[in-house]
């Protein structure tokens, strides 16, 4: 299985240079979409419902304190199956029009945020993990 360093690989591969918030909320919606339509997880790592959105948390501790991502020095692209790739570039191919506020307002509106903060107020720092289970019932419904 890839990690998720790879997919931020690849998706810089795919976008060019971006803002690290831009490549959490690609990084999350590769999952989410991958878990739908692939029936598999691309990484294991976990995503927390963060204040702005989506983090997977290893990939932020590797980013923090950088606004614009060139490169994943530690992602190999080649460790992503084929379909995962394909499904990874329709997500680019939709989602990387918006920028990287849109794409954090997105996830507030949609489930699998929204019920991993219940309780918090949106401006209160969280650590819940958005389940995959949640991610693949939401998306599949849409």
């Amino acid at each position: 299985m890839a990690s998720v360093f790879d997919v931020a690989k690849y998706i810089l591969e795919r976008t060019g240079p971006i803002t690290a918030m831009k490549l959490q909320k690609l990084c999350y919606y590769a999952q989410a979409w991958s878990l739908v339509w692939d029936e598999t997880p691309l990484f294991d790592e976990r995503i927390e419902a963060w204040v702005n959105g989506p983090v997977v948390p290893p990939l932020y501790q590797w980013h923090k304190g950088s606004y614009m991502i060139e490169s994943v020095p530690e992602g190999n692209a080649d460790n992503i199956a084929q379909p995962q790739k394909e499904s990874i570039d329709v997500v680019v191919s939709y989602y990387g029009s918006f920028n990287s506020q849109q794409l954090s307002d997105l996830t507030h509106m949609e489930d699998p945020w929204r019920l991993a903060r219940k309780g918090l107020p949106e401006t209160v720092r969280g650590t819940s993990v958005i389940s995959q289970a949640s991610m693949a019932e939401y998306y599949s419904s849409l």
